[in-house]
């Protein structure tokens, strides 16, 4: 908040990828009038909802296919597209969730983790229809420690912030931050380490002026993977997905 007492002070933040623009308005277009053909499902805090993916127990942590039959062809060129980039290159996802946010429903997600014992380690989400933030927070007692700064400098790397040594770090409970992250319309945002794991994140209703569609990718964890307990299932599951010849379960 420009108008706290923290203005100017910072704190690396890792864990977040974000590109803007990484599909065009044709695309988008032409997205949205696809899913919009299948039906949407009523989902809790005012979404609607489509998945795409295996059915999952995760109390009882018990998965099986079930009626699913590979994620949408309409995410065929998503999917490859991300390859491009270094932080996806060996990016495979095995589900894609679609939430469709809408002001008039009050539509908005609390804070809160996604799950860990079957999803991996990144989470990738497509922006569309409009801009948002997503806001992220971590409920601890430890403390958070601020350099004062003279310029900003990247999240990653502290090191090329222009810090101003003259004045000594201070520190500020975890609980009492928000990081807000702006995600413009048609961005993708990837998020990681830290980001992912200790950081809760949410979408609040004041931050939902127009219609907005979110598109997840989750990949698996270590545990369905190449070695770990559940690699054969994992295979199994993600030679469906990458069919991309899905339609909603």
């Amino acid at each position: 908040n420009e108008c706290s007492e923290f203005a100017g002070w910072a704190f690396p933040f890792p864990g977040v990828f974000l590109l803007e623009e990484f599909i065009n308005p044709d695309e988008e277009s032409e997205m949205v009038q696809l899913m919009d053909q299948d039906d949407w499902k009523l989902s809790q805090s005012g979404r609607r909802k489509q998945d795409y993916g295996p059915k999952v127990n995760f109390k009882k942590k018990k998965l099986k296919a079930g009626g699913f039959i590979g994620l949408p062809s309409f995410s065929q060129e998503i999917v490859q597209r991300m390859k491009a980039h270094s932080a996806l290159e060996d990016f495979f996802p095995v589900e894609q969730c679609n939430l469709d946010y809408l002001p008039e429903r009050g539509s908005a997600i609390d804070p809160h983790f996604d799950d860990w014992w079957l999803w991996g380690q990144r989470l990738v989400s497509l922006n569309l229809l409009s801009k948002t933030v997503l806001s992220m927070s971590w409920d601890s007692e430890d403390s958070l420690q601020l350099f004062a700064t003279h310029s900003q400098g990247t999240c990653e790397n502290l090191d090329s912030w222009n810090i101003d040594h003259s004045c000594p770090p201070r520190l500020i409970p975890y609980k009492e931050v928000t990081v807000d992250i702006l995600l413009p319309r048609r961005s993708l945002i990837v998020l990681y380490g830290d980001a992912r794991y200790k950081w809760k994140h949410a979408i609040y209703r004041k931050h939902i002026e127009h219609r907005r569609i979110c598109v997840t990718f989750r990949e698996l964890s270590a545990e369905f993977t190449l070695g770990g307990k559940q690699e054969k299932l994992g295979k199994e599951l993600l030679e469906i997905a990458l069919t991309f010849q899905g339609k909603p379960v």
